[in-house]
């Protein structure tokens, strides 16, 4: 299988951040909103490990798909150093999207930081008729893809720790506010692991079901290690399960948050 690709766009975002477009017709023609791709970041001497990313945006027509990432470490720091033109090793697309159901009309996609990504193809390609987005992020200076995220949705509402651009709160109090003005048919989570799990414990009150994308580190991406498991319910017990195979979309109420 062949699984080398050429950068055709390479955009920073931020001082840390990144946007690639990679051109794969064979990834884009299958590719789903939520699922992911495993990336070769260096040689085997500097970054043994592949590195998942969420697919954040595809363009069927043109071929393409958008990968978007923070420097985290040795493996994203590598990464950011391929330019436009340069060939780069991607598996994929891997994992399970996030559910698009047309009974669904009224849906809000809740993000924190680098956990938006995943959400504005939801936003694209969801039937919803009404589509909000809560993204939040530590200040003006960290917003990213907002023009994107505005054009996918009917409403946008950014908060900020620091209350330098939007609302100054966290992103689980406007999913209440907005809850409490107009509840939704569905809402769907990317970001820290403590905020999906508040936004999940908001939902319950409301008997709103919701999907959660975790962000886990993983191994082979595939399903033949045990790097990225996580917690789920099981009857009255819970299991260890693997994000890349058996996510890394989930039930929110699947889940348990540790």
């Amino acid at each position: 299988m062949d699984t080398i690709y050429e950068i055709v766009k390479a955009d920073r975002l931020n001082d840390d951040t990144y946007v690639f477009t990679i051109k794969s017709e064979t990834i884009a023609k299958k590719a789903r909103a939520g699922q992911i791709v495993h990336i070769k970041c260096g040689e085997e001497t500097t970054a043994f490990l592949r590195r998942p990313f969420s697919i954040c945006s595809v363009d069927k027509e043109e071929g393409t798909v958008d990968i978007a990432f923070q420097i985290r470490g040795k493996g994203t720091k590598l990464l950011s150093e391929f330019a436009e033109g340069n060939t780069i090793d991607v598996m994929g697309p891997l994992g399970q999207g996030f559910s698009l159901y047309p009974k669904h009309k009224k849906i809000i996609v809740v993000g924190g930081g680098i956990g938006i990504f995943p959400l504005l193809q939801l936003l694209k390609d969801h039937p919803a008729e009404h589509k909000r987005a809560i993204l939040g992020f530590r200040s003006k200076d960290r917003v990213i893809l907002e023009d994107s995220f505005k054009n996918s949705c009917d409403e946008l509402i950014i908060t900020t720790d620091d209350g330098s651009i939007g609302r100054k709160c966290f992103v689980t109090d406007a999913l209440k506010e907005e809850i409490e003005k107009d509840p939704p048919d569905m809402v769907f989570f990317c970001g820290p692991t403590i905020m999906m799990k508040v936004g999940v414990g908001i939902l319950k009150d409301y008997d709103i079901p919701c999907q959660v994308s975790l962000e886990q580190r993983m191994g082979c991406g595939i399903g033949a290690c045990l790097t990225c498991v996580c917690k789920e319910k099981k009857d009255e017990d819970w299991d260890y399960v693997q994000v890349c195979k058996r996510g890394p979309v989930f039930d929110g109420n699947d889940i348990i948050f540790d």
